[in-house]
């Protein structure tokens, strides 16, 4: 039961910390903080097994974390509110060719960021770009304008 308390626990310190890293992060992670995430993965499993390397401390393990991950999808399947909550909502970056300095800096993105998606995405000039919308999993949508390259 040791296991599945200290499971439990673990999954809600780093659902509150992947959160807390915001939408970009998880979007356009660097090879460092790939690095990161996996050794805090490591962290992670000896702070919930402690000790324990047997195969069922494992299942124990990972079965709590599978069963939270499903609780909490169903959840917000149910409860659209606490979707909003849980998952985050789209933010505007870009709206009728003009930047949203504000919402730029609460998700610590840059301008050439955003540039270098819209590259990517076939725009070149955010003046031809309608709306680009930052997305709860981290990435840029971007709608072109009805009169761009006319």
């Amino acid at each position: 039961m040791d296991i599945v308390i200290r499971a439990a626990i673990m999954f809600v310190v780093l659902y509150g910390l992947l959160r807390l890293m915001g939408k970009r992060e998880l979007g356009q992670m660097t090879p460092f903080e790939l690095v990161m995430m996996i050794t805090m993965g490591d962290l992670i499993q000896q702070g919930i097994t402690h000790n324990d390397f047997s195969m069922t401390g494992s299942l124990l393990a990972i079965g709590t974390f599978a069963f939270l991950a499903l609780l909490l999808s169903w959840i917000s399947y149910l409860f659209p509110r606490i979707e909003r909550v849980l998952e985050g909502q789209p933010r505007v970056l870009i709206s009728n060719g003009e930047l949203i300095r504000a919402n730029l800096k609460r998700d610590r993105i840059t301008v050439s960021e955003v540039e270098s998606e819209m590259r990517l995405a076939g725009i070149a000039s955010i003046q031809d770009v309608a709306w680009a919308i930052l997305e709860p999993q981290g990435k840029i949508s971007f709608i072109r304008r009805d009169d761009a390259g006319e």
